[in-house]
């Protein structure tokens, strides 16, 4: 299990893969609503995939920088953490939203509102906080997650898929998932003695020195 805590984001990119297979083999039997929100699952794999393992950096950044942590590899994000965020809640939403297509507009519209909050948060919230052009998940929040959206509202409006149903289901529980389901959950799940540790590439380059000194130095006082 500490092994996909560690690669989870992995397993994501193979998703990916098969997702998208999916989609080019049955395209002509998806309506362009469900063809979106598979593209979406996918824009979201290759999110995490950006924030964990391509640039990596993702877990690091929120602690060091939203958090002025002085543990920054395992609190208060750690790896246990980010599994339940990114797969449990992450992943079921986002599947959900895929499967049920247009019989759950609502979850569309949760789940593309989880997407305008990454995107949000990744251009302007950790790049002014970090004082930073770039951090781990903004290129894919601009080149996948924006798209979507604006294909989305594209969609349900032309096609008039949405009721006031959808409205007021799905916009609460998309602000609610970006609360209580990202940043609620690093809280409630924070650990200092959590044995949930990011590994040293997961961390800012100026703390990874840091991180391996206060290992070393452990390891001589034990």
């Amino acid at each position: 299990m500490n092994l996909l805590r560690k690669n989870w984001y992995d397993l994501g990119v193979f998703l990916s893969i098969v997702v998208s297979i999916y989609i080019f083999i049955n395209h002509h039997n998806l309506t362009n609503y469900e063809i979106l929100m598979w593209l979406s699952l996918v824009s979201l794999f290759l999110h995490q995939a950006e924030e964990y393992r391509l640039a990596g950096t993702f877990p690091g950044m929120v602690n060091t920088v939203m958090y002025n942590s002085k543990m920054p590899d395992r609190y208060p994000l750690n790896t246990n953490t980010a599994f339940y965020v990114n797969v449990v809640v992450g992943w079921t939403f986002y599947f959900l939203a895929a499967m049920l297509a247009e019989r759950a507009i609502w979850l569309g519209i949760t789940t593309i509102l989880v997407s305008v909050g990454n995107t949000i948060a990744h251009t302007i919230v950790f790049n002014f906080k970090g004082k930073t052009f770039y951090n781990a998940g903004l290129i894919t929040s601009w080149l996948l997650f924006v798209p979507c959206t604006y294909f989305f509202v594209s969609i349900i409006n032309t096609n008039h898929l949405a009721t006031k149903t959808d409205y007021l289901i799905g916009i609460p529980l998309g602000i609610i998932l970006n609360v209580v389901g990202i940043l609620k959950l690093i809280d409630w799940m924070a650990d200092i003695n959590t044995t949930y540790i990011f590994n040293n590439r997961n961390l800012l380059p100026k703390d990874r020195k840091k991180t391996a000194a206060n290992k070393s130095l452990k390891a001589i006082i034990a």
